[in-house]
């Protein structure tokens, strides 16, 4: 079974047992969250599509580790004016892995 979720603003396409990256939740490691935010569920050949959600579908998973992940360098250059700057950021992120898929 797939479905496609939205996760703090991005989609992302799960299977049962699947860990993925996500930006940082706020909750502790070793914690269950529940997403019902379901927009598309595939149960081997069979398609439900939401308008925008699917209606009674939710995907359960566990939150497995928090991270950063690897840095960014952001370099801006306006040429011939002498304007360089130099910045780079190391994004939050949590590792978790999708438990169940309830329809």
């Amino acid at each position: 079974m797939l479905a496609v979720v939205n996760i703090q603003g991005a989609q992302f396409k799960v299977a049962q047992g699947q860990r993925l990256y996500v930006n940082r939740i706020a909750q502790e490691a070793g914690e269950t969250i529940s997403f019902d935010e379901v927009m598309l569920l595939d149960n081997d050949g069979q398609v439900t599509v939401g308008k925008p959600f699917v209606e009674g579908a939710s995907v359960t998973a566990k939150i497995l580790d928090h991270l950063k992940d690897d840095k960014i360098i952001v370099f801006k250059k306006k040429r011939r004016k002498g304007y360089r700057v130099k910045n780079g950021h190391r994004q939050a992120l949590s590792q978790i892995e999708i438990e169940s898929i309830v329809s």
